[in-house]
């Protein structure tokens, strides 16, 4: 392309606080939060004695070595998710960014799947990932000497196993919750129910995790420590608020769809844009219309009349004012087809937000406003 269409130039992202931006992959924004070097370090020290053992003399420059070792291994982390990033722009989905955290990384992923079958190829690949890195690092400890090198490669072809075993476990908020997902909503016909039962998936695993530490000595004759109930008990939290999160979002998009704008938008007035706003008021209240959309004189709308904005209108400066005066100018994104509904409703107003929007039929005649204040309402009325 020869020239840069505006609205799809790249914007400077906000990136959320606390987070360092490292660099992109494929356009997407690589970050990580400072709980990122808390584990960098803990790894570090933890494997120092580790790194002392198959390297002997290397003094302070253990704890380098195993701060490498962790770069290494979150390194893994990110192609994981990279991986669903990809997948999910194959899909057609905006991927914002991908972030590292201290129990792994979360990948930011616009939009909600519209098939089974996607919903499963997005979270399946980073497992898969996962494993075949830990087929690369196990099919290298057969080639790779000892030392440092070889503690990497083992230490790869160990975390990857557990990264992409545990994370087929079926729950929320692990990738294996959204394969289950897909699998209900592909037999039920229903994302919502797949994500409830995704959710209690979750929900069931935090507790098995919570409990693991009680299974080491008597299936693997090991004496459970503090830190491993301490680390359970995380994985555990990470588990259960995640699987909650995931219910509250199935309830809330379960009550989307009894959004149609279509059924909420208000009889609509459409009047020159030059006339005055006194006249216009008049012919609303005489046609009963709850809103007022000024027009060309060959009927192409131009702007929607502000309540605010009328209402702050002296009356006696009415009969002297164009109603253009009061009207906020049509914008892209002010216009919606009257048939949206539910999650692309909301989406809709969330991008482009106005206290009014204008409705249009398939052939572009104008068939109502909708306003923000009676799409909340019809919302909190949905919960009864």
């Amino acid at each position: 392309m020869s020239h840069a269409d505006p609205d799809l130039e790249p914007v400077k992202r906000e990136h959320p606080p606390g987070t360092i931006r490292i660099g992109q992959i494929a356009g997407i924004d690589v970050l990580v939060t400072s709980t990122w070097f808390l584990i960098a370090g803990l790894v570090a020290v933890a494997l120092a004695p580790r790194v002392e053992q198959v390297q002997p003399g290397l003094g302070a420059g253990k704890y380098l070595a195993g701060l490498a070792f962790a770069v290494v291994l979150y390194l893994s982390v990110l192609a994981h998710e990279a991986a669903h990033a990809l997948m999910a722009r194959h899909y057609g989905h905006s991927v914002s960014s991908i972030t590292l955290h201290f129990l792994g990384g979360v990948t930011a992923i616009e939009g909600e799947s519209r098939r089974p079958r996607e919903e499963f190829w997005i979270a399946v690949v980073g497992p898969l990932m996962s494993l075949a890195i830990s087929f690369v690092a196990f099919l290298l400890t057969l080639l790779t000497p000892g030392g440092l090198i070889g503690m990497t490669v083992d230490g790869l072809f160990v975390a990857n196993l557990v990264v992409g075993v545990l994370n087929l476990v079926p729950g929320l908020p692990l990738d294996g919750g959204r394969v289950l997902k897909s699998a209900v909503w592909a037999a039920a016909g229903n994302p919502h129910r797949g994500t409830i039962a995704a959710a209690w998936g979750g929900r069931i695993a935090a507790i098995l995790a919570l409990f693991l530490p009680l299974l080491y000595e008597p299936f693997f004759h090991i004496e459970p420590q503090l830190f491993d109930f301490l680390m359970a008990g995380i994985v555990a939290l990470f588990l259960w608020t995640g699987a909650s999160a995931a219910l509250s979002s199935a309830n809330l998009r379960r009550r989307l769809p009894s959004l149609v704008a279509r059924n909420l938008a208000r009889r609509t007035l459409a009047v020159p844009e030059d006339l005055p706003l006194a006249e216009a008021v008049r012919r609303a209240q005489e046609a009963e219309a709850g809103s007022i959309v000024t027009v060309t004189h060959d009927g192409q709308p131009t702007g929607i009349v502000n309540e605010a904005a009328l209402r702050s209108t002296p009356e006696e400066r009415r009969p002297w004012v164009a109603t253009s005066s009061v009207a906020r100018t049509m914008e892209p994104g002010l216009a919606l087809p009257a048939t949206i509904y539910g999650e692309e409703l909301i989406l809709a107003v969330s991008r482009r937000p106005a206290h009014e929007y204008l409705l249009l039929e398939d052939d572009g005649t104008i068939f109502g406003v909708l306003t923000t204040a009676d799409v909340d309402r019809a919302f909190r009325e949905s919960r009864h």
